[in-house]
């Protein structure tokens, strides 16, 4: 049984999408991961954060890779230290949140390493942002200081001293407006995909 149990464990890890090979536009990503697409609509249609700013969190976050954790720190050079965070996943949430969010809208079954439960806990964590600081949905910049720092973190502004926090906040927003531009062109194509879909009446 234990080895029937690893196998299952080790095949379950092949099944991991590798990244995508052109991150910088959303249409592709979503032409290699159709699902992708679906997963982020229902996140969009249940919490209200775009699609586009939720991929742009994961692609900041993870670059699209389902097991990565932060760096570990080694001591000598070659003695492993703990990581700097219990961050996992395509949307590197930490253990902390991931259990309230586990606790508030998702499942035990939840995981962190399937762009499902990551699209989803975005969307959840971004309108409980909104409900506490008052942070558009459509302002993925200050969405993703919120996401870095905690609502209290924001609320007293601690983002505003650390320079890559700003760094990054920029990008994630200036990369959400590339994916929506992008999306404007191709969404009817993952929107009308299946057989019995007909535009415009087909959603995800």
């Amino acid at each position: 049984m234990a080895v029937a149990a690893l196998l299952l464990l080790s095949g379950c890890a092949t099944f991991a999408p590798s990244p995508p090979q052109d991150q910088t536009n959303i249409c592709e990503i979503f032409r290699e991961q159709p699902s992708w697409y679906d997963y982020a609509q229902e996140s969009e249609d249940k919490w209200g954060t775009p699609i586009a700013t939720q991929m742009a969190f994961i692609q900041r976050e993870s670059s699209f890779r389902s097991h990565v954790r932060p760096d570990r720190k080694y001591y000598l050079g070659f003695i492993p230290g703990p990581r700097p965070s219990s961050a996992k996943g395509y949307a590197q949430a930490q253990d902390p949140v991931w259990g309230e969010y586990e606790d508030q809208a998702g499942s035990l079954f939840a995981r962190r390493t399937h762009m499902k439960h990551a699209t989803d806990f975005i969307g959840w964590y971004n309108a409980r942002t909104r409900a506490q600081t008052g942070i558009s949905l459509n302002n993925p910049e200050h969405l993703y200081y919120a996401y870095h720092e905690g609502a209290g973190g924001y609320q007293r502004g601690t983002y505003r001293s650390k320079p890559q926090v700003l760094n990054a906040g920029r990008q994630v927003a200036s990369l959400s407006n590339r994916y929506q531009a992008q999306l404007n062109s191709c969404q009817a194509e993952f929107q009308c995909r299946k057989f019995y879909q007909v535009w415009p009446f087909c959603r995800s």
